[in-house]
């Protein structure tokens, strides 16, 4: 008994750090997970299953698939034609959730949100979205579609094989059951995901918390701001697109100042039409600069040589001028014109005071302590190592133009790993690693952007999770309160439905959401018997109950995966993910006897 009181006590004070503390997720879940092996509440081997666990590998390899598809802009381009520029967070929640939470119903939905994660992230920089009423929708969405069709998530599958191997044994000696077969659960699963969705698009105005901006510093000394100049690739993507579709129109951290088309400043406005070599200035922070060197269609203006190499392979510099380098007092416009055969560099923006300047670069004379922002080649920095030019150099991480010619085969790679899962050729690790190893071959990506593209914090906290699960399993928690959940049904099968609906949500916080599924597969077939009604109603509950896992980060992978990127707190989850669950289980014990029946 004292085992299930201490598995308690550490699950309420690792809920507790998660709600009320500010220590990162990764810190509270390896801190639990040290307390229940110090206190011996599971076998060793059980409580560190899961950092050999295939499921957490898998996530790690769906990162580096994500990565390989964002490298090569095969996700921005996927993105613009199914998602485009939307103007509000309604919008963009009404092309993304719907798309999302059909696509989990036939495919895994690990993958599919994975790859969305960087959108997301695009579309709050570029439109102006608020990413924390997008990141966890995707994940709900994600979701609530995997209840629509018996392939649509793991725990249908585990259910389903339950309710087989259960047939085989001697199902005839319990109440009614039979298969679940693949549109089976649509008949529940589709009302119960157009609801949710459109709880998720008229409440999450007010349930879903909002990101803290930073306030706008503009012209103040401790931020610095760049003038940016860039012109329209006239082989790009841009041409032809208002600026509002370029996605330049409400950006955060740069504003254009002036275009100039044909040497004469033009009047523009969000439906301007770019064309071939239209030349842009912007005003722009160091985060603005980096989101416009790397859009795909805008190239730099100033240079000592022209761009004859793959631009991809190129890093963008922060350099600031020495007093001892040999282009102080010279103008932008005149090096520009120069042969240079020491440098090979692209000046893409310069601050001078740490401020935009006012007038154009080819007009500026360059002066000690002026930050330029340099596009540049590999050499650049062996040619730079003493520094006699520049007193300061500084590679900007998180600045990488995309190999947009590799976008087509990182989707055919992409798809070929989601074929062989699908049509059960392949595991999921399995296809993943392989189509991460591809990425690699192919040149997608490197080496050095797979490696970082995989959020170890995450990988932790799901594997640490699945070491509390096993602790509440092995202390007998689970039993308890299973036992209890078996009294509070009663005679009444509403009642007896909602108690099993109500304990799949209340394991889902606890253990993982397959776990969940197995528990509670015993004793909704227990809780039938005892009413002598058919198993079917209360095996589609379970089904839905285990897999919609909203009120907890730790509950899914899809949860973990979007808790760090949205900068989630443990509440967020509980504010909407608990009137979801109550939407959501009210459907489902309203509807599922209607077709599956207590008394068929």
């Amino acid at each position: 008994m004292i085992d299930i009181y201490l598995t308690i006590a550490i699950l309420a004070l690792t809920f507790g750090l998660l709600i009320f503390s500010k220590l990162p997720p990764v810190a509270i879940f390896v801190g639990a997970l040290t307390l229940t092996i110090t206190f011996k509440l599971a076998p060793l081997a059980d409580s560190l299953k899961g950092f050999n666990n295939p499921g957490v590998m898998t996530v790690g390899a769906l990162f580096m698939i994500a990565a390989g598809m964002y490298s090569t802009g095969a996700i921005s381009i996927l993105s613009e034609k199914l998602i485009g520029r939307p103007k509000s967070v309604l919008q963009a929640q009404l092309k993304i959730l719907p798309n999302i939470a059909f696509g989990s119903a036939f495919l895994n939905n690990t993958p599919l949100v994975a790859m969305m994660i960087p959108v997301i992230r695009d579309l709050s920089r570029s439109c102006g979205l608020d990413a924390k009423k997008l990141y966890l929708p995707l994940s709900y969405a994600s979701i609530l579609g995997g209840t629509c069709t018996l392939i649509g998530t793991a725990t249908n599958l585990v259910i389903s094989g339950m309710i087989t191997d259960t047939l085989k044994q001697g199902g005839e000696n319990l109440p009614y059951m039979e298969p679940v077969s693949l549109f089976g659960l649509s008949w529940v699963g589709v009302p119960i995901t157009i609801a949710g969705l459109a709880f998720l698009m008229i409440f999450g105005k007010w349930l879903l918390p909002k990101s803290v901006k930073m306030k706008d510093t503009l012209g103040k000394k401790e931020r610095r701001y760049f003038r940016v100049e860039l012109k329209v690739d006239p082989e790009g993507p841009l041409v032809g697109k208002t600026i509002e579709q370029a996605g330049l129109a409400s950006p955060e951290g740069f504003y254009i100042l002036t275009i100039m088309r044909r040497e004469n400043n033009i009047e523009f406005g969000a439906g301007t039409i770019l064309q071939p070599n239209d030349f842009l200035a912007f005003a722009a922070d160091i985060d603005g600069a980096k989101t416009l060197w790397a859009t795909n269609g805008l190239q730099p203006v100033y240079s000592t040589k022209k761009i004859k190499h793959s631009r991809y392979r190129h890093h963008l510099v922060e350099v600031a001028l020495s007093s001892t380098s040999s282009f102080l007092g010279q103008r932008i416009g005149d090096l520009a014109e120069q042969d240079d055969r020491e440098y090979e560099v692209w000046l893409v923006g310069m601050a001078h005071e740490g401020a935009a300047m006012d007038y154009p670069l080819r007009d500026a004379i360059l002066q000690v302590g002026d930050v330029a922002l340099l596009e540049v080649r590999d050499p650049f920095f062996y040619r730079n190592r003493n520094e006699v030019d520049f007193s300061m150099t500084k590679k900007l991480r998180g600045a990488r133009i995309q190999r947009t010619d590799k976008a087509v085969l990182a989707c055919l790679i992409t798809l070929a790993m989601i074929t062989t899962v699908t049509m059960g050729w392949l595991t999921m690790l399995n296809a993943a690693l392989l189509a991460a190893g591809a990425m690699l071959l192919t040149g997608c990506m490197d080496l050095s952007s797979a490696g970082k593209s995989v959020d170890f914090a995450t990988l932790v906290v799901i594997a640490s999770a699945m070491g509390l699960e096993a602790a509440v399993t092995s202390s007998g928690l689970s039993t308890s309160i299973g036992n209890m959940l078996g009294a509070l049904g009663g005679d009444n099968v509403y009642m007896a439905l909602s108690v099993v609906f109500v304990g799949c949500i209340l394991m889902d916080a606890l253990v993982t959401n397959v776990a969940s599924a197995v528990f509670m597969f015993p004793i909704a077939m227990t809780i039938a018997q005892g009413l002598g009604v058919s198993f079917m109603p209360f095996a589609i509950t379970v089904m839905v109950g285990a897999s919609c896992s909203f009120i907890s980060p730790v509950s899914y992978q899809t949860n973990l995966m979007v808790y760090g990127p949205g900068e989630y707190s443990f509440g967020d989850f509980v504010k909407i993910g608990v009137p979801l669950s109550i939407v959501v289980g009210v459907i489902t014990v309203l509807l599922t006897p209607m077709f599956f029946p207590f008394h068929p």
